[in-house]
């Protein structure tokens, strides 16, 4: 039984209790599923999430707006994560890829939601470009004003979801400012003209990802999510919300890495006792236990303060991030030593745990770039 000890934390109120244990009896009855075609998987995921009432937590509710709960995605993301880490990729991005109509979407522009949380589209964040990852002031990609339309002209790689989309919510530079001020976002339907998939991407946990190339694509400029130029605002106010959920998924895999480990050293005997009542295996377990704790405390802190009223969690969010990615593959990694050769056996759930957790430590901002977020924003006061 994994520890739900943390549900009585006081960052909780008895909905996310209620709603943790409900959607853990949906995951043994659902997951996980079969990954031999990981587009054909995605798909089926989103539409049962969207069918069984999970998606609507992943996007506001356009008929009734209200601020997006992030103790609930991230107690979704963690829950997924620790059955089956496709089940969390595909919840994920259907909350990262409406994030900005979410927050900033038009009344129009929020009927995409209602496809989106019935899980009848799909949905895609297409930030990153060949040459400018972390550093998204250092886009390319254009969006040439001409008259009621704009003109999307450029490259965008690493997009989940690219090639299953429905749509896209894309951002490119507008020149209104230098930098990071002349960027604007826009929502681009997955059969817009001129957007084409220019390579399928293969990764070591599987998951659909693409490089899109936008070769004249014309898009009203209704498409315009918020306001001209404010696209890097766009960007870091979805990202406020939705990395904490990042840390969140981490958690969910190292949680599941710290139960099948307790089992292992429990039932698996060394020396002629169980691998339990070796004092290294001890430390190893203690050591886990508590990178997973303080995990947990920095990611639901991060969730709570968003949740209470603040305006921006920027560094919470950062460290949530940046602590319980790097720290699950620690507990991943002495999972797998602990097991010894089934840790490292093709389709054993600590060798999935394994391939899927190192791709959490890069996208949504690397490690790297956590800790420089994180001493800016000490630097500058907090």
């Amino acid at each position: 039984m994994p520890d739900t000890s943390f549900l009585h934390w006081p960052f909780f109120e008895d909905r996310h209790r209620e709603l943790a244990a409900a959607l853990d009896n949906w995951c043994e009855a659902n997951l996980p599923v079969d990954h031999s075609d990981v587009d054909a998987a995605c798909k089926a995921l989103v539409a049962k999430l969207g069918q069984d009432g999970w998606l609507k937590h992943s996007a506001i509710d356009p008929d009734q707006p209200a601020v997006l709960d992030v103790r609930s995605l991230c107690l979704i993301r963690e829950t997924l994560a620790r059955h089956d880490g496709l089940a969390d990729f595909a919840f994920a991005m259907q909350g990262l890829g409406t994030g900005a109509i979410s927050l900033f979407g038009t009344t129009e522009q929020l009927g995409w939601l209602r496809k989106t949380r019935a899980g009848q589209a799909l949905s895609a964040f297409a930030l990153s470009e060949p040459k400018s990852g972390s550093d998204v002031a250092a886009m390319d990609m254009t969006a040439a004003r001409d008259g009621n339309h704009f003109v999307l002209n450029g490259e965008k790689t690493w997009i989940s979801n690219g090639g299953i989309a429905d749509f896209y919510c894309v951002f490119a530079r507008t020149g209104e400012a230098p930098g990071a001020k002349g960027l604007s976002c826009f929502l681009v339907p997955a059969d817009a003209d001129g957007l084409n998939i220019a390579e399928r991407l293969e990764v070591i946990a599987p998951h659909p990802l693409a490089r899109l190339e936008f070769d004249n694509v014309r898009v009203s400029a209704d498409a315009l999510i918020g306001e001209p130029g404010q696209g890097f605002k766009v960007a870091m106010s979805v990202l406020d919300v939705f990395r904490s959920t990042v840390g969140a998924a981490a958690l969910g895999f190292a949680r599941r890495a710290l139960d099948e480990t307790l089992v292992r050293v429990r039932e698996r005997e060394l020396f002629g006792a169980p691998m339990a009542e070796l004092q290294m295996v001890q430390g190893h377990v203690a050591e886990m236990a508590l990178d997973v704790d303080a995990s947990a405390l920095l990611v639901y802190r991060a969730a709570w303060t968003k949740d209470t009223g603040a305006a921006r969690v920027t560094r919470e969010a950062a460290m949530a991030k940046l602590h319980a990615t790097d720290k699950a593959q620690d507990v991943i990694d002495r999972a797998v030593q602990l097991h010894g050769g089934d840790g490292v056996r093709s389709g054993h759930i600590v060798e999935s745990l394994y391939r899927e957790i190192r791709a959490l430590r890069i996208y949504e901002g690397a490690s790297d770039v956590q800790k420089v977020v994180i001493a800016r924003q000490m630097l500058a006061g907090g």
